[in-house]
């Protein structure tokens, strides 16, 4: 009998501690994986954890968004159409002194032209920064700040033209960045070095 008891204290005894060793193999790994998306993600990932509340939300978040945008066909862009995008900038942004308000629009409306041509859904804004953010993270709080003004800039409280000439610098950033990923670049500098010529 007590041979008995001696091998249940035993199996007991190593099922706790493979039930120890499990749930410490589990913490690691979400701690790891927490870990990965908050290099991967940056400010994004704060940004997230504030909106759903929970960092368990937050993550699940974005671990949707990194096997939403692994689905897309991702291309770099030919010599000839960067090319043509990079003269499309040049001339909308030399109208920028004449005409700041309709600038914005038209700068939100070729970087829509542009990720579509890389291969990214333009579906709604939201859709569009989530989806950014994967690739991009270091520029979506940039292209969020760009549609905010731009959005503002269309309603009834207009926007002045440093916020104008502000919204067109940040969506230079991410324009300059989809037009260099096929050049092997990964993130283009930070908004702010990136000045918007009249």
């Amino acid at each position: 009998m007590e041979t008995l008891l001696t091998h249940w204290n035993i199996v007991a005894a190593l099922m706790v501690f493979a039930l120890v060793a499990f749930v410490l193999w589990f913490v690691a790994k979400k701690r790891k994986q927490s870990f990965r998306l908050q290099r991967r993600f940056g400010t994004e990932y704060d940004r997230s954890v504030n909106a759903f509340g929970s960092q368990r939300n937050a993550e699940a978040n974005l671990l949707a968004r990194e096997k939403r945008v692994a689905r897309f066909s991702l291309t770099p862009l030919s010599d000839l159409d960067a090319a043509r995008y990079s003269q499309a900038w040049n001339e909308l942004q030399a109208q920028f002194v004449d005409d700041p308000h309709g600038v914005v629009a038209r700068a939100d409306q070729l970087l829509r032209e542009l990720m579509l041509k890389r291969g990214y859904p333009t579906g709604d804004f939201e859709r569009r920064a989530n989806d950014i953010s994967v690739d991009h993270p270091g520029l979506v709080a940039s292209y969020r700040l760009a549609q905010a003004i731009a959005v503002r800039n269309e309603g009834d409280a207009a926007a002045d033209t440093e916020e104008l000439r502000q919204a067109v610098v940040h969506y230079r950033a991410l324009f300059d960045d989809l037009l260099a990923v096929g050049e092997g670049r990964q993130e283009a500098p930070p908004a702010e070095h990136v000045a918007v010529h009249a």
